[in-house]
């Protein structure tokens, strides 16, 4: 067989897209590579036409024998990793196919679990960080009814920590560093819809071209020092 020909019949054969998630949590699933690579087969197949692999047809590709795949498959029905559906031809005759919707149901419950708890590590470690910020900025530990405020911010006013965040900058450009201002931004942004940084930059830009720049009230940037337009939100 000459290259062109050979090239020809590669393209012929066709290509299997093997979703890259399903390869990197197949652990996670439950899986091992046996099962993996015999789901695989059975993948390709459906691909090519064949609703119902036996196990000897999956065995002409693999290492295991007929009788090895058909525990395997007995298995991986048994934990709803394959389905076995029915069908109809135009003729009205029955016949059994075999599903992969069960694998991907478990994939995709996987993704949006992990992703979940991604979430929810990320916000207590920001809700935990913010207690820090403030500390930081106010240069003393926090009382107990402060750390109570910025709890009421996260939990009963549902203030997302980069806002509050945002908000406490913002009570420090204007030279107001205390609870009760901040306060008052947080009520203010919330009552104008600002959800994002961008938004709470907006809001804040929005008001301060009108007001005169007050002396005095400097921030260090890049190295360099600026006056900045002083707007008091306790004023709204």
């Amino acid at each position: 067989m000459d290259h062109k020909r050979l090239m020809l019949s590669w393209i012929e054969e066709g290509t299997l897209n093997i979703p890259h998630l399903l390869l990197k949590h197949y652990q996670a699933l439950g899986l091992n590579e046996t099962e993996l690579v015999l789901l695989l087969n059975i993948y390709r197949h459906l691909d090519k036409g064949n609703q119902f692999p036996t196990p000897t047809d999956l065995s002409e590709s693999m290492t295991l024998s007929a009788e090895h795949c058909s525990s395997l498959l007995r298995k991986l029905i048994q934990h709803q990793f394959l389905g076995i559906e029915e069908g109809a031809s135009p003729e009205g005759i029955l016949f059994e196919r075999y599903s992969l919707m069960p694998l991907w149901s478990k994939l995709t419950d996987h993704i949006i679990q992990d992703s979940k708890r991604e979430q929810t590590v990320q916000a207590m470690e920001e809700e935990a960080d913010i207690y820090s910020v403030f500390e930081q900025e106010f240069s003393r530990p926090l009382s107990p009814l402060e750390c109570e405020t910025l709890a009421m911010w996260l939990d009963q006013d549902e203030h997302n920590p980069t806002i509050i965040k945002a908000a406490l900058r913002e009570s420090v450009i204007s030279g107001k560093l205390n609870f009760r201002y901040i306060d008052r931004i947080l009520f203010e942004w919330k009552k104008n819809g600002v959800k994002t940084i961008e938004d709470a930059r907006n809001q804040s830009q929005r008001f301060r071209p009108h007001q005169k720049a007050v002396a005095p009230k400097e921030m260090k940037s890049e190295g360099k020092r600026k006056s900045v337009p002083f707007y008091n939100w306790l004023e709204q």
